[in-house]
This record gives structure tokens, C-alpha cells and sequence, in this order.
């Protein structure tokens, strides 16, 4: 039997976050996830899609960045492809599929959790991995190791909606030397629409102080910390529930 994945959605559209942010991309979209973080915007991808082989995939990805020619901005081929979920790393097969389109030319991202070994990727993939705050209700759920593995052209992304939330992040990025590793991102968390909040979500800790946009950033500027803010720009955009955006 060929090899294959559960696929939720493949799309082309422009990447709203990262160092990447505003380029155009190829999203693939995997089934599955074994974490439950408390703002996940993306619970409808827990379940459904449907199995493709790889090289169904590799055929649709193909068929989206048709048109651009080879074109390319500061050395990387455009569209850039992403793989995300649910949790791209938690089926087995992902990395030889990433690997392909790597060999095939693509600039090729992969966003994580964290929470699996990051070890099993191309080195040429890009990894962009959470470390989960305690506000996520999955901060146990961090492989600390994978650290270790982290390549100067990967990423690392805090969601923060909570002082605490801030001060556990400043104090990760002190203790692991993070800053001289990789690019650090700091998210604000986004308020889920209702029908976006999904039974199985954790709760956050209880007695957490919420922080506004405005907040985390006069902390960011004022700690004089090394990172990026950033905004998930799709929602600006589209409404903040849309798919395949």
C-alpha cells in the first residue's frame, strides 16, 4: 500500500506569521493532534480530512505553485510550503514528504508543538516551534531536548496571553541561552469566537492577570527583550475563523 497521510486541507495562501509573515505560501494541513492548548484556533483539524498518498500531495502542492516560475525572494523559492495542524509531526511519513518537496526546491516550514522529537526532520526544513506557557494548560507537554536540535534557521514561538505567561517566557529564554539560537516570536493570544472553543481544550491556570496586545508589547519594548512580536496577520484579513485562508 502507498504511503499516505491524513490531510484536513492543502491551500495556497500568504504566510501570516513567522519571520515569513506576508509571503505567499502553500499550507498543508494534518489531521491530528495530541495536545489540547487552551487557545487553539484550529480544533476542527482534532479530526476529519481524508488520507492522500505522498504523492498525491506532492502533486497538489505542485499544482498550487504553478504560475509562480521559479520565482524567489532573498534566496527562497516562492510559494514557501508549511506544513501545520493539528500536528504535522505526529504522523509518521510527514518528514519524507517534507523531505521531497526540500529536494524539490521548496523552502519548506513545518510548524510544531514541540512536543515531538524534532530529530526525525531534513535539517533543510524550517521548524517553527512553540514552547507552550503555562496559560496553554499544556506546558508539561514541552520536550525540553528539543532545544538541543534547534537550528539557526528554525524559530521559536511563545503564545502569551497572561503576565505569567510573559515572565515564563522571559525566564525560558534566559535560562536556554534562546536568543543566541534562533529567532524567538512572542503571540498574543487571540480570543476564540465561540463556536471556535472546542469541549476538549484545556483551561488556563486559574488567577492568571490577562494581558492586552498593548501590554505585551510595552513589556517586550521596555525588558529590552530580543524577539518579534507579531500578529497572526490572516485575521486581519479574512474573519478570524476562516479556513483555507
Amino acid at each position: 500500500m502507498p504511503a499516505s497521510l491524513v490531510v484536513n486541507e492543502i491551500y495556497l495562501s500568504l504566510q501570516g506569521e513567522s519571520t515569513f509573515a506576508g509571503l505567499p505560501c502553500v499550507f498543508v494541513r494534518l489531521t491530528g493532534c495530541n495536545l489540547r492548548c487552551s487557545y487553539c484556533d484550529t480544533a476542527y483539524a482534532f479530526t476529519g480530512g481524508r488520507r492522500q498518498t505522498h504523492e498525491e500531495i506532492l502533486t497538489e502542492v505542485h499544482r498550487l505553485a504553478a504560475g509562480y516560475s521559479g520565482t524567489s525572494i532573498a534566496g527562497h523559492r516562492l510559494p514557501l510550503v508549511e506544513f501545520t495542524g493539528g500536528e504535522p509531526l505526529l504522523q509518521s511519513g510527514s518528514a519524507d514528504v517534507m523531505r521531497a518537496l526540500c529536494d524539490a526546491g521548496f523552502t519548506v516550514l513545518v510548524e510544531t508543538s514541540g512536543a515531538h522529537d524534532l530529530g526525525i526532520l531534513d535539517p533543510r526544513v524550517r521548524c517553527i516551534m512553540d514552547l507552550k506557557t503555562p496559560g496553554s494548560g499544556e506546558v508539561s507537554r514541552n520536550r525540553w531536548e528539543n532545544i538541543a536540535r534547534l537550528k539557526a534557521t528554525d524559530e521559536v514561538k511563545f503564545v502569551i496571553g497572561s503576565r505569567e505567561d510573559y515572565d515564563w517566557s522571559r525566564q525560558v529564554i534566559a535560562e536556554h541561552h534562546l536568543a543566541e539560537r534562533c529567532p524567538l516570536l512572542f503571540s498574543w493570544v487571540a480570543p476564540l469566537l465561540p463556536h471556535q472553543k472546542d469541549p476538549s481544550l484545556k483551561s488556563p491556570p486559574a488567577n492568571q492577570t490577562p494581558i492586552s496586545r498593548q501590554e505585551l508589547v510595552e513589556a517586550i519594548v521596555a525588558d529590552r527583550l530580543p524577539v518579534r512580536f507579531q500578529l497572526q496577520m490572516h485575521k486581519f484579513i479574512w474573519p478570524p475563523d476562516q479556513k483555507g485562508v
